[in-house]
């Protein structure tokens, strides 16, 4: 199941930042991504959306590579 997770963080990912997945890597940093601030809270809604559950936005303050996304949804899937 981890895999999987993975793999759908990073798609959804690369449908948010306009990048092939193949290019994601969990030490990848969103900055590289281009991203700000905003792009990121977007970014925890969009994952809440495909994983159907609760991840506050404050969870974004925490998230700099696409490896703190993956643990981010899996600490709020558990909770579910």
């Amino acid at each position: 199941m981890p895999f999987v997770i993975t793999e759908r963080v990073k798609a959804v990912i690369a449908n948010q930042f306009d990048v092939e997945e193949e290019e994601i890597t969990s030490e990848m940093t969103f900055s590289e991504l281009g991203a700000d601030p905003l792009d990121i809270a977007e970014l925890v809604d969009a994952l809440a959306d495909e994983f159907d559950c609760d991840i506050p936005v404050s969870c974004a303050d925490s998230i700099e590579t696409v490896g703190d996304a993956i643990k981010c949804v899996k600490k709020y899937l558990r909770q579910v």
